[in-house]
């Protein structure tokens, strides 16, 4: 860490309290600086371990920022990660608590399941397909505690990758049945297309995006571990969403996920 630690937990006290009150809060920029990643990282862990210590589970992380088209809409220019718990998971009906959320955006992307740890020789990308079981279609909502989505790369990293909820759709797809970076994706909002996109958008290939997501999250000390659920990026740009909106993502080879915002 490169600054005080009373920093990282000050940091860490804005975006909690900012999600137990459901108010968003400013950004942490003005303690974390701009460009201090591994500062935001650790407040990223404070709140993680304040998580797991009320009961919460870690089954996954989620790649943010990885779309080009997302990056313009934030004004962040690098890819991101955060932790996955089973709490965000909406499960097979799709609906999405509105009352948990304060400024949601939907995005469609694949999943990814893991039938084995990532924690060795990461420079091979083979071994990282390798370790994936298989995919599905999936929906994220975003979300930020920080007021009007007012963020640079360390307000987002240091609230947990913007992260919020997502659902996962039932069919199941290996590798072998599927090109990730040759997809198509369409996203309707109360039916209606809201974005399009690819599997090219995503770093040029979700399977990069894994394999980025497989070393970083090990050089910070939380290797990707079997049975985890890696969301692996948007595929094109996100949509606002409020109580009431539908959403329907769907993904050639991969079918449709829905959810609906209560």
């Amino acid at each position: 860490m490169t600054a005080h630690p009373d920093i990282a937990h000050c940091a860490a006290q804005r975006l909690l309290l900012a999600a137990e009150s459901g108010q968003p809060c400013e950004p942490v920029r003005d303690l974390l600086g701009s460009s201090d990643i591994a500062l935001a990282y650790r407040v990223q862990s404070l709140l993680t371990e304040h998580r797991v210590s009320r009961g919460a589970r870690i089954v996954g992380r989620k790649i943010g920022l990885t779309s080009p088209a997302v990056q313009r809409q934030l004004g962040v220019d690098q890819p991101d990660f955060g932790v996955l718990f089973d709490d965000m998971n909406c499960g097979s009906d799709g609906v999405v608590a509105g009352d948990r959320l304060l400024q949601p955006k939907a995005e469609a992307e694949i999943a990814f399941v893991l039938s084995a740890d990532l924690d060795n020789d990461l420079s091979d990308a083979d071994l990282v397909r390798d370790a994936i079981s298989y995919a599905v279609a999936a929906i994220e909502i975003v979300d930020s505690r920080v007021r009007d989505w007012d963020i640079r790369i360390t307000d987002t990293v240091a609230d947990n990758g913007s992260s919020g909820l997502f659902m996962l759709g039932e069919h199941r797809v290996t590798l072998n049945e599927f090109d990730p970076a040759g997809v198509q994706m369409s996203l309707t909002k109360d039916g209606t297309v809201a974005s399009t996109g690819a599997g090219k958008a995503c770093l040029g290939d979700p399977l990069a995006a894994v394999v980025w997501l497989a070393r970083n999250a090990s050089e910070y000390g939380a290797p990707l571990r079997a049975g985890d659920i890696v969301l692996s990026g948007a595929l094109g740009p996100m949509v606002s969403v409020t109580r009431g909106s539908q959403i329907v993502a769907s993904i050639t080879a991969l079918g449709e996920v829905s959810a609906t915002v209560a």
